[in-house]
């Protein structure tokens, strides 16, 4: 047996989900998403003839980015033309861990043009680096994320962090921003797991999606090249980002794992490729095998 399907199956046998979990059924390749800044350069080219590629290559909707701008609203529409679901955005992440900074929009607002376009959920993307330097800079964005969360719920909107790399390097005192984030979330509060940016941080994505449980809504699907130094918390080659199946991720753990834990959506994502359109296909095609 090869090394990687006797680690997957000895993960898999360690779980109390029945059999058919990934059968033709399951949740996650019923309505598996795309995260669209996969197709970042073809949709500046032709949205329309993206996302309708999306579309052709078996994916069942697709998560925008940098919502509430009007190319974000432009890949809703057509998505949505093309039978495309369309629950959760990225969007202008500074309105919620920056809000004192000039020209950011009140998320109130935010919240507002999120339900007149029909979203569940808001993920805040990324962090400035200025913004976190220490774990007290952590402790901070974490107290605004919660007032977020709460506020977004209330107008039946979840909100959720995606994490990189850099959430995961060591920071005085022995913690990470990660930690932080773990201990100091409300249960508002949600994780978006990237399993690429864990497994870069040192970490094994099943296991902190199992550990995590109930408080990941989603999480992008995205593998990693063999032979990258692990944990590497600089800025990866454009080569480390890999189709599914085509690095050193097991892919069925996770979403197993996913399932047990409740995740709402799994989206692929791959932030390099010299075609992702060819991408997303091999993408696809390894999750049909699974």
């Amino acid at each position: 047996m090869h090394r990687r399907h006797f680690i997957q199956a000895t993960f898999l046998s360690s779980l109390t989900l029945p059999a058919w979990a990934l059968e033709a059924d399951n949740i996650y390749r019923k309505e598996i998403g795309l995260q669209l800044y996969t197709l970042r350069k073809a949709i500046d080219e032709n949205t329309s003839s993206a996302l309708a590629a999306a579309a052709a290559a078996g994916y069942a909707q697709v998560e925008p980015f940098g919502f509430p701008d009007a190319k974000s609203m432009e890949m809703i529409r057509i998505a949505r033309d093309l039978g495309l679901g369309v629950h959760s955005s990225h969007f202008a992440w500074q309105s919620v861990t920056e809000p004192e900074k000039e020209g950011v929009a009140p998320f109130a607002q935010i919240l507002e043009q999120a339900h007149s376009a029909g979203l569940s959920h808001l993920v805040i993307p990324y962090l400035d680096a200025s913004a976190r330097k220490t774990a007290d800079d952590y402790r901070r964005i974490a107290e605004r994320c919660n007032a977020a969360a709460v506020q977004a719920a209330a107008a039946g909107i979840q909100l959720a962090y995606h994490n990189h790399n850099f959430e995961f390097a060591p920071l005085e005192g022995g913690t990470t921003g990660y930690d932080v984030f773990m201990a100091e979330f409300a249960p508002e509060m949600k994780f978006e797991l990237d399993v690429f940016w864990v497994k870069a941080g040192g970490v094994e994505p099943a296991a902190l999606l199992e550990k995590l449980s109930d408080r990941v809504s989603q999480v992008h699907l995205k593998d990693l090249k063999a032979g990258i130094s692990l944990p590497n918390f600089e800025k990866l080659p454009d080569d480390a980002f890999k189709e599914l199946g085509s690095g050193i991720i097991p892919m069925e753990p996770i979403i197993v794992t996913a399932a047990a834990a409740g995740v709402a959506i799994c989206h692929v994502e791959q932030d390099q490729s010299p075609d992702a359109l060819a991408s997303i296909v091999q993408s696809m095609a390894h999750l049909r095998s699974l």
